[in-house]
C-alpha cells in the first residue's frame, strides 16, 4: 500500500496535466498585471519577488563557491544576502547581478513548465527552492515570509481541484514576470535621488568599472526578454477569436 501511495505520488509529480482554459490563464493574468499597478497590493505581494531576488543571491554566491552565511527579509520588502569569498572577481560579479535576473528568469522557468504541461512539478519545484531557502534564513520575519508563502503553496498543491492548481501555477508566472521590471524602475528612481549608494547596479559598478546605469538597463533588459518569452509560452498555442457572422446575403445574390 505504501509503495503504492509513493508511486502514485510519483506519477503525480511527473505526469502532465491538462491545460487550463483560455479564459483562466487570460484572468490570472489580469489579476497578476493589477496586483503589480496597485500600490497597496504591491506593497504586500512584493515579498514573493524578494525572496526570489535573495534567492537568486544565494544560488549564485553557492554555485561560484562562496560561503553562504545567511539572508534575511524584512518587513519593508528589502532583504539581505551574507555570503563569504573573495570581495571582487567573477564570482562577486556574478552573485550581485544575479538579484535582479532571478524574479524574471524564475517566471520564465515557471512558464517553460507550465507549457509542457508540468503543473503539479511546477508546483512542487517552488516548495523545494523555499525549502533550501529557509535553512539559510536568519531572521524572524524571513522565516514567516517564507513558511506562509510555501504553506499556501502546499495547500493549493495538495488540496486544490486541478482548476485551482492551474489557476494559482499561472497566476505565479504571470505575477514574476510582470512583476520584475517594477523593483528595477524603483531601483533607478532610488538612484536618480542618491537615496541608494549601495544597491547591486552601483556594486556592480564599483565591481566592474562599468556605470551602475548600465547594469539597471541589464536588469531591465533580461525582465522584458523574460516577460516576451514567457507570456509567449502561457498564452494557449490554440487561442483563436471566435467565428465572426459574415455579411447578410442579398436577395438574389
Amino acid at each position: 500500500m505504501e509503495n503504492a501511495s509513493i508511486a502514485d505520488l510519483w506519477d503525480r509529480l511527473t505526469g502532465t496535466q491538462p491545460d487550463p482554459p483560455w479564459w483562466l490563464v487570460a484572468l490570472v493574468g489580469l489579476v497578476a498585471l493589477g496586483t503589480v499597478l496597485h500600490g497597496p497590493t504591491w506593497r504586500v505581494a512584493r515579498n514573493t519577488v524578494t525572496i526570489a531576488h535573495e534567492g537568486g543571491h544565494a544560488l549564485a554566491a553557492l554555485l561560484t563557491g562562496r560561503k553562504l552565511d545567511g539572508i534575511k527579509l524584512h518587513s519593508d520588502t528589502s532583504g539581505v544576502t551574507v555570503s563569504r569569498g573573495k570581495p571582487h572577481g567573477p564570482g562577486m560579479v556574478f552573485t550581485a547581478f544575479a538579484g535582479y535576473v532571478a524574479p524574471p528568469l524564475l517566471g520564465l522557468l515557471f512558464a517553460v513548465l507550465l507549457a509542457a504541461g508540468r503543473i503539479t512539478l511546477m508546483l512542487w519545484f517552488t516548495l523545494a527552492l523555499l525549502a533550501g531557502m529557509l535553512v539559510m534564513i536568519r531572521n524572524a520575519y524571513g522565516v514567516l515570509s517564507v513558511v506562509g508563502t510555501g504553506a499556501l503553496v502546499f495547500a493549493v498543491s495538495w488540496f486544490g481541484s486541478a482548476e485551482v492548481q492551474a489557476g494559482f501555477a499561472y497566476l505565479a508566472a504571470w505575477f514574476l514576470l510582470l512583476a520584475a521590471a517594477r523593483p528595477v524602475v524603483e531601483l533607478q528612481r532610488m538612484r536618480a535621488r542618491r537615496m541608494a549608494p549601495t544597491s547591486d547596479a552601483d556594486q556592480l559598478a564599483h565591481l566592474t568599472g562599468v556605470p551602475g546605469a548600465a547594469w539597471v538597463t541589464m536588469f531591465g533588459a533580461v525582465a522584458l526578454a523574460a516577460l516576451v518569452a514567457g507570456g509567449a509560452l502561457l498564452v494557449p498555442s490554440d487561442l483563436s477569436l471566435p467565428d465572426l457572422p459574415g455579411p447578410p446575403l442579398l436577395p438574389g445574390g
